[in-house]
């Protein structure tokens, strides 16, 4: 009886397991079983390296639907993104993104479509590597400046937190519309279009009201 399983990365305290089931069930699925990494990054820790994320290979069978928020729970490495997704329609597995409500198999012999399908696969795992680059190196800046004057004016604070932060670039990669991607996130057009035209910006204002 082929299954839907959930993979869920919960690599920071915004991300909850319980956020990404309860975004998935929203979107109709009907999750059979999570598998779940805590506190793993998605970038120096390739997915068949986790503890659950090798558990998750062996679990996988022809038929079964995995089901993940965002390929970059699977992780932020384009290679090791684009490898899995293949290894895993290789099998016979279906890889549905919540976020955008894709589809992913093995089951189309046309070329075109072949051909269509890897390139947003690919686009897909190269924006999460992009993403966290950009994350990184908004960390980075923020804690230099804070270094240099802990007692700074930190600006307005941010109306959005990491979850909706991330809802935001990873919908806007996928092509959506501004007032799609406000809507899912619960922000203003402004905001999403704030934070859509300078994403390090974004997301060096939520890192200074963390520190």
């Amino acid at each position: 009886m082929s299954r839907t399983i959930l993979y869920a990365r919960v690599s920071t305290a915004e991300q909850t397991l319980d956020h990404q089931r309860s975004q998935a069930e929203a979107a109709g699925f009907r999750i059979d079983e999570v598998v779940a990494d805590h506190g793993v990054s998605g970038v120096r820790v390739m997915l068949a390296d986790r503890p659950e994320g090798r558990r998750l290979f062996d679990k996988l069978r022809c038929g079964d639907t995995l089901v993940v928020r965002w390929v970059d729970r699977l992780g932020r490495d384009y290679r090791d993104v684009t490898d899995c997704i293949r290894e895993f329609m290789r099998r016979g597995v279906v890889i549905r993104p919540v976020i955008n409500n894709m589809t992913f198999d093995g089951a189309t012999r046309d070329p075109v479509q072949q051909a269509v399908r890897d390139a947003l696969i690919a686009f897909m795992a190269a924006t999460a590597q992009t993403q966290a680059e950009a994350t990184k190196a908004a960390q980075q800046a923020g804690i230099a400046s804070a270094r240099q004057d802990r007692s700074r004016y930190r600006g307005k604070k941010p109306s959005y937190d990491g979850v909706k932060l991330d809802t935001v670039l990873s919908m806007s990669a996928a092509g959506a519309g501004t007032s799609e991607i406000a809507r899912a996130a619960g922000l203003s057009r402004q905001t999403v279009l704030r934070i859509r035209n300078d994403p390090v910006s974004a997301r060096a204002a939520l890192k200074r009201w963390s520190l």
